[in-house]
């Protein structure tokens, strides 16, 4: 079960603390256990400082405690609180991972059956698509959607998410793509061919919880391959 660590401290020197949180870090290179760590202030007090450690259980946890550098790190930030910090220890009993639920409902909504879904709840009205297979950008809700039809247009098909990575405002997703070409797609008339694909795609939300950007990086040239539009280069 995941075990979280909530620090509480009350200080006026949050710089040197950061400078003794960046001397722990490369002490415990190789060692430490914990996943993921958030220091937030106070906005209506500055001197009240919590900081936010995510282990992946609370046996993880206490290995870390019992790193040397560990102790050593609570010396020194006990003498840069007023107060001495207080320790609240919290066994995770749930967790909503935001970010992987928005870009798997988008994989799934691109691959939805029918009218395209209008998206507006996954997409800022201002979102920005970068992929190769275009010249340039692809700039805002409307032109993105146009973008997805065309490739529903020329296709029936489905994604498999195979890995997804979340991190602060950005997702980075593995995925596989298996694809019927039914239709037109970039001057290559429907072959009915059986396809597949993989790539892997970069996001960036906004502050609004939606997708702002989005990197494609996929394996075209295998897919014009697929499409017979390579059989006379290759004779």
């Amino acid at each position: 079960m995941t075990f979280v660590q909530l620090i509480e401290c009350r200080t006026s020197r949050l710089d040197e603390m950061n400078r003794l949180m960046d001397d722990w870090v490369a002490g415990t290179k190789g060692k430490r256990t914990a996943t993921h760590a958030l220091v937030g202030k106070d906005r209506s007090d500055a001197a009240h400082i919590v900081e936010v450690v995510e282990f992946p259980s609370y046996e993880e946890a206490m290995r870390n405690s019992n790193l040397p550098e560990t102790d050593k790190i609570f010396q020194g930030m006990v003498a840069l609180c007023d107060e001495m910090p207080t320790f609240t220890d919290l066994d995770v009993v749930r967790d909503e991972r935001l970010a992987e639920d928005t870009v798997r409902r988008f994989f799934a909504a691109l691959e939805t059956r029918g009218e395209l879904p209008p998206l507006n709840d996954l997409l800022d009205e201002d979102i920005h698509s970068h992929d190769p297979v275009n010249p340039q950008d692809t700039i805002g809700l409307d032109n993105a959607r146009s973008e997805f039809r065309m490739w529903r247009g020329g296709f029936d098909f489905a994604f498999r998410v195979d890995d997804v990575l979340a991190q602060g405002d950005r997702a980075c997703v593995r995925w596989a793509w298996n694809a019927t070409h039914k239709g037109e797609f970039l001057g290559i008339a429907a072959t009915g061919r059986y396809v597949v694909m993989t790539g892997m795609t970069l996001f960036r939300f906004a502050d609004n919880g939606k997708i702002a950007e989005m990197w494609w990086q996929h394996d075209q040239l295998g897919l014009m391959q697929q499409l017979g539009a390579l059989d006379e280069l290759e004779q």
